[in-house]
């Protein structure tokens, strides 16, 4: 899934020519274009996936033109969110706005709806797609750093975000406190994380995906004895 590209797209399918004249209000309004299409056929034809966009798509299009893109859509993973535009959406077919919904669609509006309420509409379904993509490019990212550990690495950082300090670590690997400190530092370097807590929050669930129990039984050597006295005073 590519990053997004700036200036969001609209894309309008529509059996109601009055909607994109009013939409161009709207457009203006977030800083988006429009792109009217007759087809949900053709719309999946012209999409860019590397640009920010929304589509509004009229429940009134033949042979549930409307859901069925949904369908399509959810099943390319394409991230693109729909709104779904209908005469008397107001109330007026709670059973159409309820298959909508089931099928993925990102709100659900009458044709007639105040500018003010489309527009928070499209705002919202542009800003929750832009989310989601960086966050699936954060990810990405953090899966191919992840990939960069060599085992021992990957046990310490599985400790590591278990909550357990150097001297315990020592014990559960066999080696001294120092080498911890080693592994530790290059696990910084190799996960490009500046602290503890970053490094907590963002490897956690890999470890655990990874892992298969192996942190934890380590944990187990590491804390079923009492800690050796340390050579030093504590300070």
């Amino acid at each position: 899934m590519p990053p997004l590209a700036s200036s969001p797209l609209i894309h309008v399918i529509d059996t109601a020519p009055q909607l994109p004249g009013r939409l161009q209000r709207v457009a203006r309004q977030l800083g988006a274009s429009l792109h009217h299409c007759s087809s949900a056929e053709r719309l999946l034809v012209d999409l860019d996936p590397s640009r920010a966009c929304v589509i509004l798509a009229d429940a009134s299009l033949p042979d549930d033109g409307a859901l069925s893109l949904l369908g399509t859509l959810q099943q390319q993973g394409a991230g693109i969110p729909l709104i779904v535009t209908a005469a008397g959406a107001d109330g007026g077919d709670v059973d159409l706005c309820r298959r909508a919904f089931r099928a993925g669609a990102t709100d659900f509006l009458p044709l007639d709806a105040p500018l003010e309420v489309l527009a928070e509409s499209l705002r919202k379904a542009i800003g929750t797609q832009v989310l989601n993509r960086v966050r699936h490019q954060r990810e990405l990212r953090t899966r191919a750093l992840y990939a960069r550990l060599s085992g021992r690495e990957r046990e310490v950082l599985g400790m590591v975000v278990a909550g357990l300090t150097n001297k315990e670590i020592a014990r559960a690997l066999s080696v001294s406190p120092r080498t911890v400190e080693v592994h530790r530092a290059r696990l910084g370097i190799k996960l490009e994380t500046d602290s503890l807590a970053q490094l907590v929050r963002e490897y956690a669930q890999l470890v655990d995906e990874d892992d298969g129990g192996q942190a934890w039984q380590a944990c187990g050597r590491a804390l079923g004895s009492p800690l050796a006295p340390s050579a030093a005073p504590l300070s």
